[in-house]
C-alpha cells in the first residue's frame, strides 16, 4: 500500500490517498456503454497500434477497465474510454486484469481518453467530493499527464496537460494533431468510414507525419500496388497471369 497526502485545491478539503490492488472478489461497477460508437473508436484506436508492434507485453492499452485509488478511506473506480500505461508489471499467465491500481500494478497512467456523448451526466466534471468527477479524479487523485476529451458527432478534440498540478488546455499542431511525447505519436482527426461508421475517428500518425493504417487500409493498398504492377506487366506486354 502507498500513501500520499494531496492537495485539493478546495478549501478545508484535504485527500489522503492509499493505492491498493483490489481483492478478486471485489464487485466491480457494471458502467453501461452509452452508444454504439465508443467501442468502435476504441477499437480502431488499438488497431493500428497493434499492427505496428505497439502493443508490447509491459504496455497496458485498454478501454472501459477500472482505475482504482483509495481516497480518504473510500475506494474509488473510474472506467475511461480509453486509456494508455507505459509499463505495467506482468500479470500471471492463468489471469486476465479486472481492474487496474496505479503505482501497486506498474505506472501512472500516461494518457487517459473519454468520448463524450449528449447525455454524459456530468460524469466527466471536476466535482471535488465523493464520488468525485472524472476530470477531478484524473487530475488531482490520479494524475494523469495528458487527459483527452473527444466529441465524436462533431469532430471535436481537446487535450489537457498537467502541468504544476492542474490541467491546461494545449492547442494543436498546425495540421491540427497532438503530439504525445509517451507514445512518440501524433492523435488527430480523421473523417471517414470505417466498420459501417461513417463520422470523425481518432487516428494516430507517426513522428514523420504518416498515417498509422488499419488492417482493411493495409490490405486496400497491397491490392492496389499489384493492380499497378500487373497494369505495368501487360504495358510491357507481358500476361501476368502466366507468371509462375
Amino acid at each position: 500500500m502507498v500513501l500520499a497526502q494531496v492537495p485539493s485545491g478546495v478549501p478545508h478539503i484535504r485527500y489522503q490517498v492509499s493505492w491498493e490492488k483490489l481483492s478478486d472478489d471485489y464487485v466491480l461497477p457494471d458502467e453501461p456503454v452509452e452508444n454504439t460508437s465508443q467501442p468502435l473508436l476504441a477499437a480502431a484506436l488499438r488497431e493500428s497500434l497493434e499492427l505496428i508492434g505497439f502493443l508490447t507485453p509491459e504496455r497496458l492499452v485498454a478501454s472501459n477497465l477500472g482505475i482504482c485509488a483509495t481516497v480518504n478511506g473510500k475506494t474509488i473506480v473510474k472506467a475511461p474510454d480509453w486509456l494508455y500505461v507505459p509499463k505495467v508489471l506482468p500479470l500471471d499467465t492463468h489471469w486476465t486484469r479486472r481492474s487496474y491500481t496505479p503505482r501497486v500494478e506498474g505506472d501512472v497512467l500516461a494518457v487517459v481518453m473519454e468520448f463524450l456523448s449528449e447525455t454524459d451526466g456530468g460524469e466527466y466534471s471536476s466535482r471535488p467530493f465523493y464520488p468525485y468527477g472524472k476530470l477531478w479524479f484524473y487530475e488531482r487523485i490520479l494524475q494523469v499527464p495528458l487527459y483527452i476529451i473527444f466529441e465524436p458527432e462533431s469532430g471535436t478534440l481537446e487535450m489537457r496537460q498537467l502541468v504544476e498540478g492542474l490541467y491546461q488546455v494545449q492547442q494543436p499542431d498546425e495540421n491540427g494533431r497532438y503530439w504525445i511525447a509517451s507514445m512518440n505519436l501524433y492523435l488527430g482527426i480523421w473523417h471517414g468510414t470505417k466498420a459501417e461508421r461513417t463520422g470523425y475517428w481518432l487516428r494516430w500518425w507517426d513522428a514523420q507525419g504518416k498515417l498509422l493504417l488499419w488492417g482493411t487500409e493495409r490490405l486496400d493498398q497491397e491490392r492496389q500496388r499489384v493492380e499497378r504492377l500487373e497494369s505495368y506487366l501487360r504495358e510491357q506486354g507481358i500476361d501476368p497471369d502466366m507468371i509462375p
